[in-house]
């Protein structure tokens, strides 16, 4: 066997993985639109590029049929470059949307990783005490009632944790639907105040006749990356779609 012919079925391989490790993180994980949000393009090139072209470079520079220890650096290899895929899955799953949070007048994305565990274990209902595996959960979050915990979520909020991190105060959401498209505004408001967002919500209602443009409003959908624009239907509170707008 030549060595190109070995590089390429470790390349034949690689790519097998590879398309089995985007589809849990495109499909699962980072499902769209909430994947542009939480900046899933960066970590999986940076995935799929080091088991991709990684192992079958080495593969490529190593290989000589008949060569004494070569099994034992094609192992080798193969170690390294899973000890690589493994790390990098673990990043992204870590970094995968868990909850988007609707609070008074707006969502945030909260990503795994920015969720405590002892907050996630003061949460009140079981399907909030822990980070989802299965996409992001769409919740709601409402201010504490006493003056003391109140207090606290304010004094942490300037230090950079807000409401939306702190899962003991989440409900579901449609406890918050009504409050939430009461501060909403109109596709018209939003067209106004960014000119450049008609076209994309014009090819949404185009794609989606059923919506009417005056029973659909929208909020802003916080994110690390890249902060999206929440469509709700106004009469339900529904969340119809996030589009690649910027609320801001």
């Amino acid at each position: 066997m030549s060595r190109w012919k070995a590089a390429g079925i470790h390349l034949s391989i690689n790519a097998v993985v590879a398309a089995l490790a985007a589809a849990l993180i495109y499909g699962v994980w980072y499902p769209r639109p909430y994947s542009q949000a939480a900046g899933a393009g960066t970590l999986v090139l940076l995935l799929l590029g080091v088991d991709l072209v990684l192992g079958p470079l080495l593969t490529l520079v190593v290989f000589k049929a008949g060569k004494k220890g070569l099994k034992f650096d094609l192992a080798a290899i193969a170690f390294l470059q899973a000890c690589a895929f493994v790390y990098g899955l673990h990043v992204v799953a870590a970094a995968r949307p868990a909850f988007i949070v609707g609070v008074i007048d707006r969502f945030s994305l909260v990503i795994a990783n920015d969720l405590d565990s002892a907050d996630l274990a003061k949460a009140t209902a079981p399907e909030f005490r822990s980070a989802p595996w299965t996409g992001p959960r769409i919740v709601g979050a409402q201010m504490p009632k006493d003056w003391q915990s109140r207090n606290q979520v304010l004094f942490s909020g300037t230090a950079g944790k807000d409401l939306d991190e702190f899962p003991q105060y989440y409900v579901p959401y449609s406890q918050v639907a009504h409050a939430l498209t009461s501060r909403a505004v109109s596709l018209d408001t939003l067209k106004q105040k960014h000119p450049e967002s008609t076209p994309v919500i014009n090819a949404w209602l185009q794609a989606h006749p059923d919506y009417l443009a005056s029973n659909v409003v929208a909020l802003p959908l916080a994110a690390h990356k890249q902060s999206l624009t929440m469509l709700l239907d106004r009469t339900k509170g529904t969340v119809l779609d996030a589009l690649p707008i910027n609320p801001w």
